[in-house]
């Protein structure tokens, strides 16, 4: 997939060089908490109350679905199902995966949806990059495919999900990338409506990294496409920016 322009312009930069809150959750997170939680920060940077935020967190098993899953993609309810209001179809969340939901402000990133989906794309590939793992976009495939020749001629698997909502050009959902999840658990759904191809991790690709080593990669590599972070606690990450501190 050709860029475009989307990442070597300026279109994924702030244009005020503002940091983005980092935030990091040690605990596993419920899906309905993380959701209703990303709504009230996404609204109150839109109303210019409270900074851009990037959250990682892992949720416990479950499966969500975006607005165009199809139901005859859920093979099982082994585990909670959840809407989820983004796009895309049906994924798994769960243990050993790193979760990032991006809430950025595109009036001060340029406005455009398809730049900020393959600046998200873009980010997970770097952050393989940096662990000696080839990841690639795919025309008409959302999300980032490493190639699987030990499984057989033109085999590939997804090592992570994209899915984004805009909500008065706020960004909220995000990222998921596969490091170290039980893959069998993608048993229950056909993943994103793809049959033809699997899933993998850094685990199934034999890279034994943990997530804080994840998170530190991902953290530099995001720096480098959309600008400086700085962080922040979870605690408040629904909560105001003090008093004329939003730009």
């Amino acid at each position: 997939m050709r860029d475009d322009g989307c990442e070597t312009s300026s279109k994924l930069a702030r244009d005020d060089s503002r940091p983005v809150q980092w935030i990091i959750s040690s605990e596993p997170v419920p899906y309905t908490v993380a959701l209703e939680a990303m709504k009230a920060r996404a609204a109150a940077i839109a109303a210019g109350e409270a900074e851009e935020a990037i959250w990682l967190l892992e949720h416990p098993p479950l499966y969500t679905a975006g607005t165009s899953a199809v139901a005859g993609d859920l093979l099982s309810d082994r585990f909670p199902v959840y809407d989820a209001g983004r796009g895309g179809q049906y994924t798994y969340h769960g243990p050993g995966q790193r979760v990032a939901y991006v809430m950025l402000d595109l009036t001060r990133r340029g406005r455009d949806i398809r730049c900020l989906v393959q600046g998200l794309e873009g980010w997970v590939i770097d952050t393989l990059a940096a662990h000696n793992v080839v990841g690639e976009r795919r025309d008409g495939r959302i999300g980032v495919w490493v190639k699987r020749p030990d499984k057989g001629v033109l085999r590939e698997d997804k090592i992570a999900a994209i899915g984004v909502r805009v909500s008065k050009w706020v960004s909220f959902h995000g990222i998921s990338l596969n490091v170290a999840p039980d893959l069998s658990h993608y048993d229950g759904i056909v993943p994103c409506g793809i049959t033809d191809q699997g899933v993998t991790s850094f685990e199934d690709l034999g890279q034994l990294v943990s997530m804080e080593e994840v998170d530190s990669v991902l953290r530099s590599a995001f720096e480098a496409r959309f600008g400086p972070t700085i962080y922040a606690s979870e605690e408040g990450l629904v909560s105001a920016a003090p008093h004329g501190q939003v730009a």
